[in-house]
Formats: structure tokens, C-alpha cells, sequence
């Protein structure tokens, strides 16, 4: 029995579609929010130049606006947290799994196949591949529909 869904949330199409899934699946679960603050992308984040601790600011608040959006996509009397984190995504997300409250985790994928994906990593690949509970990858197609698999 799944009780505690971690859902790491970074406001893209495939990330809400992970929210939905987790909220029909499992919508009497302990659901922790999770969003990942990636240095590495801190300066491509935003077209105005600031120093860090602007950024981090900046960062802080997106991630307060992506749980208020999460919590409307979850049923109301959902028992959500919210937790903020500094690193890279997938590694992030596999301690935070790791820590032993968590059962499940549900996550977004983009779907990049070829190129893009050899360039850009894939988060969900490697939190599939690292983590120590199950898994499952929610995406939303841009154009063919959505679709849902677990590892």
C-alpha cells in the first residue's frame, strides 16, 4: 500500500501531468512536494543578470508558486508537505526518497530521445535507475496524448 508519494514539481506540462496521475492514484496518500533549486541552470534562468542571492530569492518564491499550483491539481483534503532543496535534480530527488519516509515517487518525464537527451541527461532515467522505492514516469506528449509507466 502506497502512503507516502513524492512528487518533485518543476511546473512543466509533464510535471502537472505526474500531479494528476499521483491525485487519481492515490489521492489519500501522505504526498510531499519537492522542488530542486539546480544551481547549475542559475544563470540561464532568467534573462536580467542577478547576483545569487537574487537568484536564490527569485528561485524560492517560482517554488512556493509551483506548490500553490500543485495543491490545486490535488484533492483538497490531500495531506501535502512542501520542501525546497538546492542541487541537482535526479540526485536530489533519490535522497530525498532515500531518507526512508517515501514509497512511491511519481515524476514527469520530457521524453527526449537522441541527441537532446545525451546532451541535457534525463532525470527520470536516472531516478528509475537509482531510487530506492518504485517509480512512476507520467508524460504528456506535446502532440500525441499522455501516457504513464512505471519502473
Amino acid at each position: 500500500m502506497v502512503r507516502h508519494v513524492l512528487l518533485p514539481v518543476d511546473g512543466s506540462p509533464q510535471s502537472v501531468e505526474a500531479l494528476r496521475f499521483a491525485a487519481s492514484e492515490w489521492g489519500d496518500a501522505r504526498i510531499p512536494l519537492l522542488h530542486v533549486i539546480d544551481p547549475v541552470n542559475g544563470s540561464r534562468a532568467s534573462a536580467v543578470p542577478m547576483g545569487s542571492e537574487e537568484w536564490y530569492d527569485a528561485s524560492r518564491e517560482r517554488a512556493k508558486e509551483l506548490f500553490a499550483d500543485a495543491r490545486e491539481i490535488l484533492p483538497p483534503d490531500a495531506t501535502v508537505e512542501t520542501r525546497t532543496e538546492v542541487g541537482r535534480p535526479a540526485a536530489t530527488i533519490i535522497d530525498v526518497a532515500s531518507e526512508g519516509e517515501v514509497d512511491h515517487v511519481v515524476l514527469g518525464s520530457h521524453g527526449r530521445e537522441g541527441i537532446p537527451r545525451i546532451v541535457l541527461g534525463s532525470v527520470a532515467e536516472a531516478v528509475v535507475r537509482r531510487s530506492p522505492v518504485p517509480v512512476t514516469i507520467a508524460r504528456k506528449e506535446m502532440d500525441a496524448g499522455d501516457g504513464v509507466s512505471s519502473a
